[in-house]
């Protein structure tokens, strides 16, 4: 899990710092405030876990970097480096508090098979990190990305105007990600999430129950059954 939080963090600083495809301010900055921000994140997750749970982890500790990463991407290379450790602050703390203690308090969210959190990775540390972005967007690096003229982010006298384009920007994606979910059926005949309790029903009949297929378990493979038990028991 080290290694492979490792090589992501490294291969995160290209993917930020490629992005003005050219070897320039933009992509210094951009590289610096992306190793300030997941570390930044990374160091806040795990204080958040010694407080509260009275160990670090290692987990938590990639948790807290994979957030910051994302966290920083909109605006790796738009704000100053203050400002990236103070989204790191953010990315470290808001997710935490969304993956242990809102998630575990919400009936909706207990019931989605997110194995791997990436709805607080992904989708709550990059709609912070949107956010962010347009509140700290430097007008002097934005600039250097962009021809309009006048760009800022709020704290630099921008006003809401480029909060609400990164606002509009997440409303799309997350449209356009709940029409792609329900369209896999149409597009793909399967679904990627079967959120309408629909699906291939396990069939106790089919599969052998017992851990040496020996003798099929009638009275537990009917149980399963009538719970409505996805999936099949594969023996090795």
């Amino acid at each position: 899990m080290i290694a492979g939080g490792g090589l992501l963090w490294m291969g995160w600083a290209g993917f930020n710092g490629g992005a003005p495809y050219a070897a320039n301010i933009a992509a210094s900055v951009a590289v610096l405030n992306t190793n300030l921000c997941a570390a930044t994140s990374l160091l806040m997750w795990t204080c958040l876990d010694v407080i509260f749970f009275g160990k670090p982890s290692v987990i938590g500790a990639v948790q807290g970097m994979m957030t910051g990463l994302v966290c920083i991407t909109p605006g790796a290379g738009l704000v100053q480096t203050w400002a990236a450790v103070i989204m790191g602050i953010f990315a470290g703390s808001v997710p935490w508090f969304s993956m242990m203690i809102l998630h575990k308090k919400s009936a909706l969210l207990m019931k989605v098979d997110d194995t791997l959190a990436v709805f607080h990775t992904h989708a709550v540390a990059g709609l912070l990190g949107g956010i962010l972005t347009g509140l700290l967007a430097t007008p002097e690096l934005l600039s250097l990305e962009s021809s309009v003229p006048g760009l800022r982010g709020a704290f630099y006298g921008g006003g809401i105007n480029q909060v609400g384009k990164q606002l509009a920007g997440a409303a799309f994606v997350v449209a356009w990600n709940v029409v792609l979910i329900i369209g896999d059926d149409a597009a793909h005949g399967e679904e990627a999430y079967a959120l309408w309790g629909d699906g291939e029903k396990f069939d106790a009949t089919r599969h052998d129950l017992s851990r040496g297929g020996g003798e099929r378990d009638g009275p537990a493979g009917e149980r399963l059954s009538a719970m409505g038990a996805r999936g099949v028991t594969i023996q090795l």
